[in-house]
């Protein structure tokens, strides 16, 4: 945890500063997320070769275009990093659309309609978590625009890794219907979705603990099955 003040000038409020002072007496816990996060990504990737190299293959022969998706998003104290996903959309489909997805966007695939369903899609991050820019169990990462237009205490949400997994994310596993019918969606994401995730994603940080993560975990393996 850095000391509150080397954070970026954007972090430097009293609304961050009452996280700030939470986290910076965690640092056990923090260590043990890191170490815990390698483990079990290791493990994982050991079981999972196989599938996800099935994967690659079917998503290669479903439509054309890369393999996987990469998208630059902000993790821990503003970093930007790209997010790895299997690839479940037309190529260039953020040219075609919004950032976020509805339910029905025909820029979804055949085989990314049941990546997504079983979030199989998000199996690379596995390779993210390892190189330190997530973590298993954190606040989903936005990309940069929407970061832009956060409130000062939402800043808070940066002070650790963004994650694979999290309350918010999975309150919010229905976030594409919510987003069907409405024309504009990045608005009504930004404005609407956006603030009461946030709700979830500060009280997360507010309350972090390592007992905490792994129950998060469970209840995570728990929703997809």
């Amino acid at each position: 945890m850095k000391a509150f003040s080397e954070l970026p000038e954007e972090f430097k409020t009293e609304e961050v500063r009452v996280y700030h002072d939470i986290l910076s007496k965690k640092t056990g816990s923090l260590i043990l997320k890191r170490v815990t996060d390698i483990l079990i990504s290791l493990v994982l990737l050991i079981f999972l070769i196989i599938p996800i190299i099935v994967i690659c293959i079917v998503v290669r022969l479903d439509s054309s275009g890369p393999i996987f998706f990469r998208q630059e998003r902000v993790t821990t104290y503003g970093k930007r990093f790209k997010i790895l996903k299997f690839r479940t959309m037309v190529a260039d489909a953020e040219k075609l659309g919004t950032f976020v997805t509805t339910c029905g966007d025909d820029r979804v695939t055949g085989a990314g309609k049941i990546l997504r369903k079983y979030r199989l899609d998000e199996l690379p991050q596995i390779f993210n978590v390892l190189s330190g820019n997530m973590s298993l169990v954190g606040t989903r990462p936005e990309v940069p625009k929407y970061v832009e237009c956060y409130e000062p205490e939402y800043y808070a949400t940066l002070l650790i890794p963004a994650g694979v997994t999290s309350p918010a994310a999975l309150m919010y596993k229905d976030e594409q219907k919510l987003l069907e019918s409405q024309e504009n969606a990045d608005e009504v994401y930004l404005n609407t979705i956006l603030p009461e995730k946030m709700k979830y994603n500060l009280q997360y940080t507010k309350e972090f603990g390592f007992r905490s993560d792994i129950k998060i975990m469970f209840k995570t393996v728990r929703d997809v099955l």
